[in-house]
């Protein structure tokens, strides 16, 4: 095992499954069978991930439970002296935006934020991420000694295999430092809503339907769908972050995307490429968004649903009066 790559990944207690999917990030990295995953996890979630990592070092989920990110890095940073990872990865979810910058001063290493994707080099590993508010795609390479660290963006990555290793199971031994520089005052349960991630079929507006945002939402709710925006919406205030497409919103997977009046900066194209059709409708056919389109239609978007909402509602009147 010491001749192999060592890699720390950091549970997300969010959603176990990002966890699971930072191994395909790992496959891009390393060549196989030359690398030994290590999962910091919960005492109470390791069933989940079993199987799929060589092994486990778990901790008490009071440790999440209170935020203790000071007890946290202190693992870390223990586990770092004690195996020289050549890499830790965190998925870029709630807790993991507040652990990775914490962890990395803590290891005088540097951090790459919200990566969607590796690229190896003759001599360089190159990560990607957008920059300049999702104007463009950065490549940063990684130089120099010492762990190669960054958090992942959700849903960049997708490890579909079975469960296929051999996992041990270590509990972390050494006493938690349970200093915290938060106190806790009050907790509140956080509504359940609609994850877009989990629809079939997006609705999706943009700068164009600044102002006829709720005709999305109605053409969602009558094609069975759910209502998405583009950055734009969501920094005017007229749409939700939890229902934002983008690299720094949601990359989605639906089987059909509707964009409609969306011009498609890299950043909302980013969150795209898991969909398997995309219908864009926009007043130019020039726009960005359109060149990754399978199906362009040249015109006013809220003209496009008024005329499609009035084609449906036609249809359903025709039927219930065959019947």
């Amino acid at each position: 095992m010491c001749d192999k790559n060592q890699v720390l990944v950091i549970q997300d207690t969010d959603r176990l499954e990002n966890s699971r999917n930072i191994l395909s990030l790992v496959q891009g990295m390393y060549e196989a069978d030359s690398y030994h995953v290590t999962l910091l996890a919960l005492e109470s979630e390791i069933d989940s991930v079993c199987g799929y990592f060589h092994r486990i070092v778990t901790i008490p989920d009071t440790v999440y439970e209170t935020m203790n990110t000071a007890g946290i890095c202190e693992v870390v940073e223990y586990l770092q002296r004690q195996h020289h990872y050549s890499s830790i990865l965190i998925p870029a979810t709630r807790v993991g935006r507040m652990l990775a910058p914490r962890i990395a001063r803590r290891l005088h290493t540097g951090l790459v934020a919200d990566v969607t994707d590796v690229k190896k080099t003759e001599h360089a590993l190159v990560m990607l991420r957008t920059a300049y508010a999702g104007n463009i795609m950065a490549g940063i390479r990684s130089v120099g000694e010492g762990p190669v660290m960054m958090s992942v963006h959700p849903d960049s990555f997708s490890y579909e295999l079975e469960p296929q290793v051999h996992t041990t199971i270590h509990p972390y031994e050494k006493s938690i430092a349970s200093h915290s520089s938060l106190t806790l005052l009050q907790k509140r349960a956080k509504p359940v809503t609609g994850d877009i991630r989990n629809s079939d079929v997006l609705i999706s507006g943009g700068g164009g339907m600044k102002r006829h945002f709720p005709l999305v939402q109605q053409l969602a709710e009558t094609l069975g769908g759910a209502a998405a925006a583009s950055r734009k919406l969501v920094d005017h205030g007229v749409a939700p972050r939890s229902i934002q497409v983008g690299q720094s919103g949601k990359l989605v997977r639906s089987r059909l995307y509707f964009a409609l009046g969306i011009n498609g900066a890299i950043q909302h194209v980013e969150g795209l490429k898991e969909v398997e059709t995309i219908i864009a409708v926009n007043t130019s056919a020039k726009a960005p968004i359109c060149s990754l389109a399978d199906i362009v239609v040249e015109g006013d978007a809220k003209e496009f649903i008024e005329k499609l909402l009035a084609r449906i509602q036609n249809t359903q009147d025709t039927q219930i009066g065959e019947s």
